[in-house]
């Protein structure tokens, strides 16, 4: 019986793409496990669904609610991922590798719904504060972050067909926006059994996420300036991509990670515990997944009276390794994803001796099928460009030896732009100095060091709250980063109106917006505190005596609070007041003490102290309701603007309270059911 077709998920439903399509191969076996073809597809009616109906059923939700259901997703995921562990033994990669996949992926999924509990009700992230364009406040302008209205598409690499998915769909998810992913030939069919599990969760709206299995064809017609392109490959097809009428002419963003010669550097300054654990590291970076990683170690920078004692320790570590069908116990180290992969790997090894390095050391295992064995190759002559040019996508790395810092660094730089580089030093200095050298070579450094080593995540992996991207030759793109994922799918405006309508349109507070209370805003619940509304509190006046047991009760007995002739000496020309006594005095003065919704205190920011309050000052504050956000079920987090003026109208100090406020029981609603 032939085998099936990879199936595409598009404008709703499972279709199949015409024609015979390409094969789809167990890397073990070589079985044609599947074939993929988009040929007759509607991809251009799909861009437009996609924008219409997923972005409408997205943005009817907000950051919150979307971060709940990533959440959701998740869990769903977790409890049947080993239905992905089995498919993913067909691409070569052991359990190990799935792990860093499938896990890494769902754990991508988890961390953005983490994020969004600190994220706002509604769409829009605001940037900056308020800024008054006219003297009397009723002209500003304030900077945000809204919905494009566009649709992403994300092309995805053979190696991480699930992580390399949900890393990109995570961050457009959070922002609202509309997901068309594409999948790579080899593995297209782990991708769409990754899918088939999101789609059956029934936790995603209809139209926020499509599949798809084959070319692009005319999709990319199809876009415009409000869309976007998230590219996962090699840099000769992005710079195709790049020659595209859509990014030339139509403005559609362009996202690419490409190729990366990615370096770890033994720091002058290492000791033999650097030295040991840049060997793991190394070894690890050519086990895992057969060396197919983006972001591997490809090239090794070694003073060279070093380059031995690295070399063999690195041996060391790869020659018990065993090679074999991934399926099996006790396997180490599976095939690559493809023969085709594998002949490019050659090739590109090749090259590398062609230019002038020597093949150290070579396991001895599996050379059959599309095995290709961990490789250490040694470039004596450190300067070869060639040496610094070619990527091989496999278990492959290449070991260079430097005389002087000034020199590893040239040769790092030779590379053209990486994701990732690895500095083994203990040294601060010396790590300063590949900080200063490498900022504009890289996207992530690395610090590896006796000190770290227990707990560093290691070389190769790309974290969610980290920056994934690198200059160069490594595509000039961006990902994950937490929140900067987020934004890069939102545009950025300037908005230009009176306070009302700011604070209306953007549902945190703009001065002189201000509404009066007509309760104390302590006695609300969560959902009845309206953004802009003000407290003025009574008056106190600041004596002598609250300086002096204010003193004696925080044990701050600083002289500018308690010595005359010295306070008289200092800026102040005069005895003050504690800034913490003022932050005291304030909140005794807003403060409703009898029990309420108002739960706990639940911190400050942004605090100056704007002026000096002296005895005899007479205080008062102001209380205003900045903005909201849901916090759990039970709870939701009120910051409060705070202003503290003199008896001459003088702001004295001003600075953010937030606080835990309990929500109504008829608002509480449940999380939707997977």
């Amino acid at each position: 019986m032939p085998a099936e077709k990879v199936r595409s998920y598009l404008m709703g439903q499972w279709r199949v793409g015409q024609g015979e399509g390409v094969p789809v191969r167990d890397a073990t076996t070589g079985e044609v496990l599947a074939h993929v073809t988009a040929q007759g597809l509607p991809l251009k009616e799909a861009v437009a669904w996609g924008r219409e109906v997923g972005g409408k059923t997205l943005l009817a939700l907000d950051f919150q609610e979307r971060g709940r259901r990533l959440r959701a997703l998740a869990q769903y995921l977790s409890e049947r991922k080993e239905e992905l562990y089995r498919l993913y033994a067909t691409t070569g990669g052991t359990r190990r590798d799935a792990w860093y996949d499938v896990d890494g992926g769902i754990g991508v999924l988890y961390a953005y719904s983490s994020l969004a509990r600190n994220l706002p009700e509604g769409n829009f992230l605001l940037e900056e504060d308020p800024i008054p364009l006219s003297r009397d406040l009723s002209f500003q302008g304030r900077h945000l972050l809204g919905p494009k209205g566009g649709i992403t598409v994300q092309i995805n690499a053979f190696n991480f067909p699930v992580w390399g998915l949900l890393e990109k769909f995570a961050p457009a998810f959070s922002a609202g926006v509309p997901t068309l992913a594409k999948a790579a030939t080899p593995t297209a069919h782990v991708a769409e059994g990754l899918v088939r599990l999101m789609l059956e969760s029934r936790v995603l709206p209809e139209g926020s996420l499509q599949f798809l299995a084959g070319s692009l064809g005319e999709a990319l017609d199809a876009l415009d300036h409000r869309d976007s392109v998230y590219f996962t490959g090699s840099k000769a097809t992005a710079d195709l991509l790049r020659r595209q009428a859509a990014f030339l002419e139509r403005g559609v963003h362009l996202n690419a990670e490409t190729d990366s010669l990615n370096a770890a550097i033994l720091g002058e300054e290492a000791g033999e515990e650097e030295v040991e654990r840049l060997a793991q590291e190394i070894a690890q970076e050519l086990a895992i997944k057969a060396g197919q990683r983006c972001t591997a170690i490809r090239r090794v920078l070694v003073p060279e009276g070093r380059l031995e004692a690295l070399l063999e320790a690195t041996r060391r570590h790869l020659e018990g390794l065993k090679l074999g069908d991934p399926r099996e116990e006790g396997v180490d180290l599976g095939p690559l994803a493809s023969l085709g992969q594998k002949a490019e790997v050659e090739k590109a090894v090749e090259a590398l001796v062609h230019g002038g390095a020597r093949v150290y050391w070579q396991h001895p295992g599996r050379r059959d099928g599309a095995f290709f064995p961990p490789t250490l190759l040694l470039a004596e002559d450190p300067w070869a460009e060639g040496l610094h040019q070619v990527e091989p996508f496999g278990p492959v790395a290449t070991f260079f030896p430097y005389r002087s810092r000034e020199e590893a660094l040239r040769l790092a730089r030779l590379g053209g732009g990486m994701l990732v580089a690895t500095v083994a030093t203990p040294d601060p200095e010396e790590a300063r100095f590949y900080l200063l050298g490498l900022s504009g070579e890289v996207g992530r450094l690395h610090i590896l060091n006796r000190r770290n080593a227990h707990t560093s995540t290691g070389h190769g992996s790309p974290l969610p709250r980290l920056l994934h991207g690198g200059p160069g030759r490594a595509g000039g793109g961006e990902e994950l980063g937490g929140l900067l994922a987020l934004k890069r799918h939102l545009a950025r405006l300037a908005l230009q109106a009176d306070p009302h309508t700011l604070q209306a349109l953007t549902g945190e507070y703009a001065k002189g917006a201000e509404k009066a209370a007509q309760v104390h805003p302590f006695r609300k619940y969560y959902e009845e505190l309206e953004i802009g509304e003000t407290l003025w509190t009574h008056r106190r006046t600041v004596t002598e005596a609250d300086i002096a047991l204010f003193a004696h009760l925080s044990w701050d007995h600083f002289y500018a609070h308690t010595d005359e002739i010295a306070a008289q000496k200092s800026l102040f020309g005069k005895r003050v007041a504690h800034g913490y006594f003022v932050l005291s005095a304030a909140a005794g003065l807003f403060v409703d003490p009898a029990p309420g919704p108002v739960l706990a205190n639940y911190g400050l920011e942004s605090l100056r102290f704007t002026e000096p309050v002296g005895i005899g000052d007479t205080l008062q504050a102001r209380l205003t309701v900045k903005a909201k956000r849901p916090k759990d079920e039970g709870s939701g987090v009120v910051e409060w603007a705070v202003e503290v003026v003199n008896q001459e109208g003088k702001t004295v100090a001003a600075y953010i309270i937030l606080t835990l406020v309990a929500r109504k029981p008829t608002a509480i609603s449940p999380e939707p059911a997977p």
